[in-house]
Formats: structure tokens, C-alpha cells, sequence
């Protein structure tokens, strides 16, 4: 019988486990990763950056974690000896219309509280030579850094305060009583007094084996990412992404130089047919029917045709995702788009179609659940661990 049980090997389950052990000296916990080795999903396939919230819906859960995280992402690298920079980042505006979004953008970075500076065409050109637009925003505190690092050093802090980490155990079963829970799968059976689920892509699937009642889905979304030659590498040297469409859900394509020297393009969107499958093609049958049997997919559907069509001719025919890179970069050629591993984004829609931009956590007498942590979800894992754990350790 443990204290607690962490289901979960990304940063926000291993930020969790490291927070719950600094809460409670001496307690025993346990953390199932079903995987081979931690960070192996959403945390280790995305683009590595520390974002800043000038996104987000001022007021919200997402904008506040994230403006937190970003502020705790950097002090956690400093303080442990992990390389990340603050490079910031430029949005760069390419049209008249993307001129507009982008003043609309810039009044809700000073909702959120965000030093947010407008630079005209000329200034862009002197900063980036390589980036054409009409105009730009520069988000200073923007970052890089390695979250697969990050969470392999949250790791050793949880090993070090006595914490056990178990790979290739996956939970398949939870049961709560009134005293405990108990959770099973191939590997084995555990029991703890409390229980954290940190699910990511099996969130929705974790939740109905625990007996929450559930109005969403996880919805897998492929984020396709191409590398540039090393020889191009220093194309840019801020982070430069599009002015994002309000209507459409996700950022567009974007250049972001890595903190390993690397420069990466993308990702774009598409659906996935397989939750966990990184290659091409991927599909496995109970994912496929999953989205099939689930009316929140053809809603979403319905209501995304047009930019469905268009990911998804970018993704079979590399000239059209090179012509979305080149709006705001010319100079890219089809040979500087080398192939990158994919990544795959857990999206929670809801029965009606909406998709959930939020973060959505559920507790029950004896466990938290993180039901949606979408990004920046890595640059917020550090406060959304301090949540998870006040819930958890509070009295029901």
C-alpha cells in the first residue's frame, strides 16, 4: 500500500509526483509509465518552446499557468544546470488582414500582462533578413528548451526523495473504495491511498475505467515537423511564427530553432488515426473506432472542412506545406525540408463539438484526474503539479 500513485511518465505526471513528495517528506509513491522510458509522447515530440501566453483568453486557466510556467520552466533550468534561452519570438504578419489580427493580439498581450513590443516592416528586416512581413510583434520572455531534460531531472528528484518510478507498467483498471484505490494491468496491481491520473493521449479512456462520467474524447492530432540542413540552421535567430486565425484551433506553421542548434518547420495538423503511432500512415483499430463511433468528430468536422482539405494536401504534397512556410520565409526551398519525427497532440472535444482549449481537471473523494492538458501544457507542467497536488491533498 502506497501513499500515492502517479499514473503518468510526461512532465506534468512527473512534476506531479516530485511536487507531492516535496509536500509530503517521507510519504511512499509510486509512478506507472506504460512506456519504455518517460517523456516518450507529447513532451518529448514538441518543439521545445517556453511559451509565453500572449495566445490565450486573459483571465483564464490556461493564460495564468502559462505565464506561472514560463517564469518556473526558466528558474527550474538555471537552478539544475539545463541549457534554454531566451531567444523570444517574432509574429510576423504577411497581409492587411494578419495586420489587423496581429493589433488585436497585441491588446490582449496587455491583458495578459505581457511585454510585448510592435516592430514595423523595416525593423523586421533588420532583425530577421530572412523573414518578409508587413509587420511583427516581439515577445522577449519567449524560450527554447529541452522538456525531455526537464523531465528526467523532475525524475531524479522524485528518485532521490524515495519516490519509485515503474516503465513498462501500464493501468488498464482503477477502482476506488473508501479507504484506498487500486489500479491494474498486465504488469501487475498496485494500491495507494491516493491517486493522480496524468493520462495525456489515454486521459478520456483512464477517466470512464475509473467511473467518471465523461463528455469528451481525445481526439489525436498528427503535428507533422520538417528539419532544416545543418548548413541552414541559422536561418533565424528568434523564434518566427504566423499571426494566428482566431477561427482556426491551431498556432500554424512556425520556424523554431531548437535548443540542441537545430531548426525545425511546423507542425501542421492533421488527424491522427492512431494515438500513439509516430510514423505516416499510423493506424490502430481501437483509435479508429473511437473517433468514428463519437458525434463530437463529425461535428468538428463539419465546421473544419475547408482547413481539414488544406492540412491535409499540405501533409500529402510537401509544395503546398513549403508554400505555407514561405509566406513569411521566401528564401525556403523543397530540399531544405528534411523529415522530423512527428508529434501527436491530445485534443479533448466535447459531445457537441467544441473543442476544449482549456485545462480541465476532475477530482473524486480519493483522486485528481488531468483530464485536458493541451500546450503549452510542458511550459505549464511546474504549476499545474502545485494544483494537482493542492486538490489532492485537500480534504474532500
Amino acid at each position: 500500500m502506497y501513499d500515492y500513485c502517479v499514473i503518468g511518465g510526461g512532465i506534468v505526471g512527473v512534476a506531479t509526483a516530485q511536487r507531492i513528495l516535496r509536500e509530503r517528506p517521507g510519504a511512499s509513491l509510486v509512478l506507472l509509465e506504460k512506456g519504455a522510458a518517460l517523456a516518450r509522447h507529447q513532451t518529448g515530440h514538441n518543439s521545445g518552446v517556453i511559451h509565453s501566453g500572449i495566445y490565450y483568453q486573459p483571465g483564464s486557466l490556461k493564460a495564468e499557468l502559462c505565464r506561472r510556467g514560463a517564469a518556473a520552466t526558466k528558474a527550474f533550468a538555471a537552478e539544475h544546470g539545463i541549457a534554454y534561452d531566451e531567444c523570444g519570438k517574432l509574429l510576423v504578419a504577411t497581409c492587411p488582414a494578419e495586420m489587423a489580427r496581429m493589433s488585436a493580439l497585441y491588446e490582449r498581450s496587455k491583458e495578459n500582462r505581457l511585454e510585448v513590443e510592435i516592430i514595423d516592416k523595416a525593423e523586421l528586416a533588420r532583425r530577421e533578413p530572412e523573414v518578409s512581413g508587413l509587420g511583427a510583434l516581439f515577445v522577449p520572455s519567449t524560450g527554447i528548451v529541452d522538456y525531455r531534460g526537464i523531465t528526467e531531472t523532475l525524475a531524479a528528484l522524485v528518485t532521490a526523495a524515495g519516490g519509485e518510478i515503474a516503465l513498462g507498467c501500464e493501468v488498464t483498471t482503477i477502482s476506488e473504495s473508501d479507504d484506498h484505490v487500486a489500479v491494474s494491468g498486465p504488469s501487475g496491481s498496485w494500491q495507494a491511498r491516493r491517486l493522480v491520473v496524468c493520462g495525456g493521449l489515454q486521459a478520456d479512456r483512464l477517466a470512464r475505467a475509473a467511473g467518471i462520467r465523461t463528455d469528451f474524447r481525445i481526439v489525436p492530432f498528427r503535428g507533422e515537423y520538417y528539419e532544416l540542413p545543418p548548413e541552414r540552421a541559422g536561418l533565424v535567430s528568434t523564434l518566427i511564427y504566423p499571426i494566428p486565425d482566431p477561427d482556426l484551433p491551431f498556432l500554424g506553421v512556425h520556424l523554431s530553432p531548437t535548443i540542441e542548434g537545430t531548426l525545425t518547420v511546423g507542425p501542421n495538423a492533421v488527424l491522427g488515426l492512431s494515438r500513439e503511432g509516430y510514423r505516416k500512415g499510423s493506424v490502430t483499430a481501437r483509435d479508429l473506432r473511437d473517433i468514428a463511433g463519437f458525434p463530437g468528430f463529425y461535428r468538428v468536422a463539419r465546421a473544419n472542412v475547408r482547413t481539414g482539405a488544406r492540412e491535409l494536401r499540405n501533409s500529402l504534397f510537401k509544395r503546398g506545406y513549403l508554400a505555407e512556410c514561405r509566406k513569411y520565409c521566401p528564401s525556403l526551398t523543397l530540399a531544405d525540408l528534411r523529415p522530423r519525427e512527428a508529434g501527436i497532440r491530445a485534443q479533448a472535444v466535447l459531445r457537441d463539438g467544441t473543442l476544449v482549449h482549456d485545462f480541465l481537471i476532475e477530482r473524486t473523494a480519493r483522486s485528481v484526474h488531468v483530464l485536458n492538458a493541451p500546450s503549452p501544457a510542458a511550459t505549464s507542467a511546474l504549476p499545474i503539479a502545485e494544483i494537482v497536488t493542492e486538490k489532492l491533498l485537500a480534504p474532500v
